[in-house]
């Protein structure tokens, strides 16, 4: 081996293989070389000559280390660093050169990579998960929060709701997709909803006006109302002293429970809830159902009917009999 090939030779193995600590190591690897190819060569012409050429070796080695370190000395003139920087965390080889240090280790450059997809984080950073390094995106792929909605990592802000991390718009009515903002939003079934939509969804209506009942209500008449819908049916007035009637699932005042039931008194008009008299087609009460004309209460029941009113016999008689008869 020329002196040229040898300096093209551990100048290869120092770029290419990085495997030498220092050019002294090299140096040392190199002499030892050429001093086993020495004594192989003695060997093999030991029938010639019974004695080594020492004085050669010696003068090979020589040249190989002033080659070297020439070499040495040439490299750190153009700025490249011969001394051995560490041993590197990955291939446990000595570091000649670039070096990365991270985590604190220290790596050839091309050795520090993603544990997951191997790519070099030397340029692009990367993220620690129990001392070992991670591309940004097989990190969070890995151990990121999950979005709620769509599963996906959540790589920058987090909302967390309904026991459950999203995705910032990613959390929007289940209903209508309307994003929250600063409203505030109920659930249903584990889903967020809007206030609109949770009330005209999942609310009871209000049996006065069929609008969703939100917050204070009544419960009766076999329904739900709105206080100010609980009134009575047909004279629209709220039920003041808290009595109502009901009657088909309407909530009646006192009043017109007895109207639509047929017994208000044919004579005062007011509701009748004792002893009542029914008679020409009407309901009376029995101190009101007198004499049209003496207006005397009818004895046992006994009247006469004239155009729809009662009359005693002795008022009918005097009013009615010589008419009748003339007719």
């Amino acid at each position: 081996m020329t002196v040229s090939t040898a300096a093209k030779y551990c100048l290869f193995w120092i770029n290419q293989d990085r495997k030498c600590v220092s050019f002294k190591h090299l140096q040392q690897q190199c002499v030892e070389s050429k001093t086993e190819g020495a004594d192989r060569v003695d060997s093999e012409s030991s029938g010639r000559s019974s004695a080594p050429k020492a004085s050669t070796v010696s003068r090979k080695t020589d040249t190989i280390d002033d080659l070297l370190g020439g070499l040495s000395s040439d490299l750190e003139k153009i700025g490249v660093d011969t001394a051995a920087k560490g041993q590197c965390a990955l291939c446990k080889k000595c570091i000649v050169g670039k070096i990365i240090t991270a985590l604190g280790e220290v790596w050839h450059p091309e050795h520090f990579v993603c544990v997951v997809c191997k790519t070099e984080l030397s340029s692009t950073g990367f993220f620690e998960r129990d001392g070992r390094p991670y591309c940004n995106k097989d990190y969070h792929q890995l151990f990121s929060h999950r979005c709620a909605y769509c599963k996906g990592p959540i790589l920058h802000k987090i909302l967390t709701a309904l026991d459950q991390t999203w995705h910032p718009e990613h959390f929007f009515c289940a209903h209508c997709g309307g994003l929250f903002g600063s409203e505030d939003f109920l659930e249903k079934d584990g889903k967020p909803y809007c206030c609109k939509d949770f009330y005209h969804l999942f609310a009871p209506k209000c049996s006065g006006c069929g609008e969703a009942v939100r917050e204070n209500y009544l419960s009766a008449a076999k329904g739900t109302w709105h206080p100010e819908c609980f009134v009575c049916s047909d004279c629209l007035k709220p039920f003041t002293d808290g009595n109502f009637m009901e009657l088909d699932g309407r909530p009646l005042c006192f009043y017109h429970f007895h109207s639509r039931q047929g017994t208000l008194c044919g004579g005062c008009g007011q509701p009748i809830t004792g002893r009542c008299i029914s008679a020409l087609g009407r309901t009376f009460h029995p101190e009101h159902f007198v004499c049209a004309f003496c207006l005397q209460q009818v004895r046992q029941g006994i009247y006469k009917e004239q155009k729809g009113k009662p009359y005693c016999p002795t008022c009918f008689d005097k009013l009615f009999v010589g008419e009748l008869g003339a007719a």
